[in-house]
């Protein structure tokens, strides 16, 4: 029989479909042998897509389905079975409304899944998922519906078809309506009033509630779509708010009911693995979410209060943070010095803003440049925000003994090339960050203070003497970040006198520029602004500037001389930014002041 008779007998059916072997028959099974067990397959038409394997080298499904043998569907059931998945048949089923109500649509979109049977006495959910690789969607929703996750294979389209079914279009829940279906929740109705006369079996009860867990769910989706770097749940005497941070600034959403505020925070805690019965004292957590194949981790932090815990979220997204010395807003000519200071052997950089400025974003797109397999790195922060492949990270703790000062001391053990201090806080860790940089080794650390030239004084008065800071201190960068000008509802307009005169400008010194604003439209959330940029001072130490250090002359001469020596101020750098129509004038005099 020739090769052309065999495929037309394998895509003829040659193989009979029969009956699903258990899958215990299958799971660790070569792929053919599964689908000859399963029916799809006969032995001769495995050992042709062998034969083509040996040459190819290709993976065997891939060959199976180009030959016709068998469809990418069969292909995907097959995998499953092989990790020991068992396939399901969504649209021989009618799932009950209350186990399609467990997740919500955007969850069921997002994670390609849809629940199909709920066990409330083992607690446990099972779930129809078109991809068996599929393995964070049954992390992440065992962490966010709290059951334990069984997972069963479905096709792509039987998949499709089914959200499309259970999860209309135009029924997407909103936090409102979630919110609405909380008031009318008699089970967590029954806690209005009550206080802290809770027991732990009730708070569990309420942490495990489906609509809690729902529009927690959803507030954290909204919250990551939206780019919000944190979510704020805070409780009052009298309401409980929910508040997101976008591009630095605070928007509160629709709060719900006052009596649900325990059983939110408790909620977060048990994804956090928290003390659900301690409340008390503070608590500090994690919850790592992946998110379309993004990480996005989550930092939790439970401060209790008059009025019970106000629990804050970071979140800590790496796809919304570019850690690329190029985007992050740095004018070409202050990026080129920037570039050379970061490459000098030894030395310290200090970067100085308060906080949320950007500091540590910028530190990182430095380190991310120097960053190669011939550059040792090694890093003390508190907390550690984002891990990178090749540095060495330390988290400081305080509470075992962990300080910058002890982390320093053994890091000089360790053959670094780079070491990056999270803060300088105290003379211990400002003097063993210049004893590192005396022995060979250059040092990127932060500061808090308004501008470049104060980080003089600030260095001064922690005790650190001028000599080791004019023989060590190479350059001070200081940073704030501004919101960016939507470009899709961006706008020219001509500014009133007053607004000029808020940065000390006049008509005659605007001339012909051109100044815009945002309008507001559904991309940016009717703000105006989408997305930040940093404006910049970098002051760049030299002999005389050294000279006047040793002097301890005045922060207003250092700068004065700084200037003089052509360091750009930040809002120098601010009204650039405006002219470049990037950002607005009340942006700009809102995070800088005026020069002296």
């Amino acid at each position: 029989m020739s090769e052309g008779d065999q495929k037309k007998e394998g895509q003829a059916g040659g193989a009979k479909p029969r009956k699903m072997p258990p899958i215990e028959q299958l799971r660790g099974r070569q792929l053919g042998r599964i689908l000859i067990k399963m029916g799809k397959l006969r032995r001769g038409q495995v050992e042709e897509a062998l034969e083509i394997q040996k040459e190819k080298r290709g993976p065997i499904g891939k060959i199976l389905v180009e030959l016709g043998y068998i469809t990418s569907d069969e292909l995907s059931i097959s995998l499953a079975a092989q990790s020991g998945m068992s396939p399901v048949a969504l649209g021989k089923m009618d799932i009950p409304a209350e186990v399609i109500a467990v997740m919500t649509s955007q969850m069921a979109s997002t994670y390609r899944a849809i629940p199909f049977e709920l066990d409330t006495a083992s607690n446990t959910l099972s779930l129809a998922l078109d991809n068996p690789d599929n393995f964070v969607a049954t992390d992440d929703l065992q962490t966010l519906l709290g059951f334990r996750i069984k997972a069963f294979v479905t096709t792509p389209g039987e998949l499709q078809n089914s959200i499309d079914r259970y999860y209309p279009e135009g029924e997407q829940e909103s936090i409102s309506g979630l919110i609405d279906e909380l008031t009318d929740d008699d089970d967590l109705a029954k806690f209005d009033g009550r206080g802290d006369s809770i027991d732990l079996a009730e708070i569990k009860e309420m942490a495990e509630s489906n609509p809690v867990k729902k529009l927690l769910n959803l507030v954290l989706m909204q919250a990551i779509k939206d780019k919000a770097s944190d979510i704020h749940f805070e409780p009052f005497e009298d309401e409980f708010k929910m508040r997101y941070r976008i591009d630095g600034v605070l928007y509160e959403m629709v709060p719900p009911p006052r009596y649900v505020a325990m059983a939110i925070s408790s909620r977060i805690k048990v994804m956090a693995n928290l003390d659900i019965a301690e409340r008390r004292l503070p608590q500090d957590g994690r919850i790592e979410l992946q998110l379309r194949g993004r990480p996005i981790d989550l930092r939790v932090a439970v401060l209790p209060t008059m009025f019970g815990e106000s629990v804050v979220l970071r979140v800590l997204d790496r796809a919304n943070v570019q850690l690329n010395l190029d985007k992050i807003g740095m004018r070409d000519d202050d990026l080129n010095t920037f570039r050379q200071l970061i490459q000098k052997p030894n030395g310290v950089v200090v970067n100085t803003g308060p906080t949320g400025s950007g500091k540590t974003t910028t530190l990182y797109a430095a380190l991310q440049e120097l960053n190669s397999t011939e550059t040792k790195i090694l890093t003390a922060e508190d907390p550690v925000e984002y891990d990178i492949d090749g540095m060495v990270q330390t988290q400081i703790r305080a509470d075992v003994g962990l300080t910058f000062g002890a982390a320093l001391r053994s890091f000089l053990r360790q053959d670094p090339d780079i070491i990056l201090v999270g803060e300088v806080r105290d003379l211990e860790t400002a003097r063993i960050s210049v004893q590192a940089a005396l022995t060979g080794h250059l040092v990127f650390t932060t500061l808090h203070t308004n501008d470049a030239p104060s980080s003089i004084a600030r260095l001064l008065d922690l005790g650190l003497e001028p000599f080791l800071i004019t023989a060590t201190l190479e350059a001070v960068v200081a940073q704030r970040l501004v919101r960016r000008i939507c470009t899709n509802c961006k706008t020219e307009y001509q500014p009133t006198d007053e607004q000029l005169m808020e940065l000390a400008l006049r008509l005659d010194d605007v001339g012909d520029r051109v100044f815009f604003y945002g309008k507001g439209c559904d991309y940016c959330n009717n703000t105006g602004y989408r997305g930040r940029l940093g404006i910049y001072e970098l002051m760049v130490l030299d002999d005389d500037i050294r000279e006047l250090i040793m002097r301890r002359a005045s922060t207003a001469v250092l700068r004065q001389e700084s200037v003089k020596r052509g360091m750009r101020t930040l809002r120098e750098s601010g009204l650039l930014a405006i002219y470049d129509g990037v950002t607005t004038l009340d942006e700009v005099v809102r995070e800088t002041i005026v020069d002296d």
